[in-house]
């Protein structure tokens, strides 16, 4: 009987799902489900939950839970990781705080602020689970969950664990396109690569013909582009279809969220359709309304068919050999050529019974791989930042982003980043009491008697120009 440690199980749907999914796979029925959470409070109602599933259904299947860690990992086939440090109670922090200094946030889990954060909370319990795997469990695969995920898998990619990142951004919009050509999704011939949350269809095709000139077209049309706006426009002028909605993408570059024109023009959508803290709301809603509820107790005891995530599938292919495609997260290692190696690439991976296998992708656009960079420069520094405990890497994480520093100064990240970190300490034991070096703001009096110093070069020339002109 394989072992499937689930990291983070007080994300009940969630893991409700990734557990149907399982046991819905024949060849993975008589699976060992150990659950794992700080508190038994929501892992006790999946497992009463899965329980009934199990005895319904005439499953092998078997769920345990614990608080220890360690416990779970104990001889583990695999892995999957989805927990979120600090809870909703970090998130608001994440999302008010920002927003106060005037960076206004749609969703806050991958970049930005509150993406950074949610890093520099989660880098260091995911390499711990890592580092537990390397001693109990050293031939397991990690499934991750994680967000933000290429900087959590950015940080497992020093590690020696086998893994892989996994979102639903592809599927889900694969969906989208099909739905704008109308052509069946399982007819479209596609190639997605980039990273996380920015990756590229740059191929697009069904039956040898090329997808794009019609999707350009309906681009062009007010009753398609009103849908996606801010994806739209990056599609209009970078040239090619990406991963994520509007919510999402508005936050990764800087020309959608950086003032009220700009909002009201692209992001006025409700919800993740561009609103303000759209995510953080929605999570306070659910919160709230199943705190004292058992959120499976009117859910069917059916086994559904499997869900469109990719966790059980790849098991499936491990286990038996049956080879499975999907997008996965990885360290690059020349998967994208024109990406650094040692960032986390999102591309096309193959599953068997020998383990995971990158494609080699090659050059994407050089426009996309520009407008790539522009993330990796952040995640870089945020990774960093999660490891060693500086503050001074965190505001040149955060400075870099592309939707702060089309809003805020300089000297206002830096004050920014000291109140987050005020705020967040309790989930950021590696910084300790250090915090950013205090910058104040050098007044300059009317009167100024400036130093005697070099002249800079430029206005030098400048200046000798006007001796001439004289």
């Amino acid at each position: 009987m394989r072992r499937v440690a689930i990291i983070g199980a007080g994300s009940i749907v969630f893991c409700k799902t990734l557990m149907l999914d399982i046991m819905a796979t024949p060849e993975l029925e008589d699976t060992e489900f150990v659950l794992m959470a700080p508190s038994t409070g929501k892992t006790s109602q999946v497992k009463a939950f899965a329980d009934k599933v199990i005895a319904k259904n005439g499953l092998k299947s078997k769920v345990s839970v614990t608080t220890d860690r360690r416990e779970a990992l104990a001889g583990a086939s695999y892995v999957i990781t989805s927990f979120q440090v600090g809870g909703v109670s970090a998130f608001e922090l994440d999302y008010k705080i920002p927003m106060k200094y005037g960076v206004d946030q749609c969703i806050g889990d991958t970049l930005g602020p509150g993406g950074v954060f949610r890093a520099l909370r989660s880098i260091p319990v995911i390499l711990d689970v890592a580092r537990d795997m390397e001693e109990l469990c050293p031939n397991a695969t990690l499934l991750n969950y994680v967000n933000p995920m290429a900087m959590i898998c950015w940080a497992l990619g020093e590690t020696n664990i086998q893994y892989v990142g996994l979102c639903h951004g592809v599927q889900t919009t694969l969906d989208l396109i099909s739905g704008y050509v109308g052509i069946p999704k399982n007819e479209i011939d596609y190639v997605s690569a980039g990273i996380n949350h920015m990756g590229w269809f740059t191929k697009l095709s069904h039956q040898g013909r090329d997808l794009y000139p019609l999707l350009r077209e309906k681009f062009e049309q007010p009753e398609f582009y009103v849908n996606e706006k801010v994806r739209g426009e990056v599609f209009r002028h970078f040239g090619y279809f990406m991963t994520e909605s509007t919510g999402h993408l508005s936050e990764y570059v800087p020309w959608f969220r950086k003032n009220q024109k700009a909002l009201d023009l692209y992001c006025d959508e409700p919800s993740f359709g561009g609103e303000s803290g759209a995510y953080y709301t929605w999570c306070t809603y659910v919160a709230d309304k199943y705190k004292e509820k058992d959120i499976l107790e009117d859910e069917s005891y059916d086994l559904p068919p499997r869900s469109v995530e990719y966790c059980a599938y790849i098991i499936e292919a491990l286990e038996t050999g049956k080879t499975f495609k999907f997008s996965g997260n990885l360290r690059n290692n020349g998967m994208i050529s024109n990406l650094p190696a040692e960032c986390c690439a999102e591309g096309a991976v193959f599953a068997d019974r020998t383990g995971l296998h990158r494609t080699v992708i090659g050059d994407i656009p050089p426009q996309c791989a520009a407008l790539n960079m522009t993330n990796i420069n952040v995640q870089r520094l945020a990774v960093l930042a999660a490891k060693s405990g500086d503050p001074e890497t965190v505001v040149q994480a955060i400075a870099l982003d592309p939707l702060t520093s089309s809003v805020l100064t300089l000297k206002e990240i830096r004050d920014m980043v000291t109140e987050m970190l005020d705020a967040e300490r309790q989930w950021l034991p590696q910084f300790g009491d250090r915090r950013p070096r205090p910058t104040p703001d050098i007044a300059i009096p009317a009167d100024i008697q400036r130093a005697e110093v070099p002249i800079d070069p430029a206005l030098a020339v400048f200046s000798r120009f006007g001796e001439l002109a004289q």
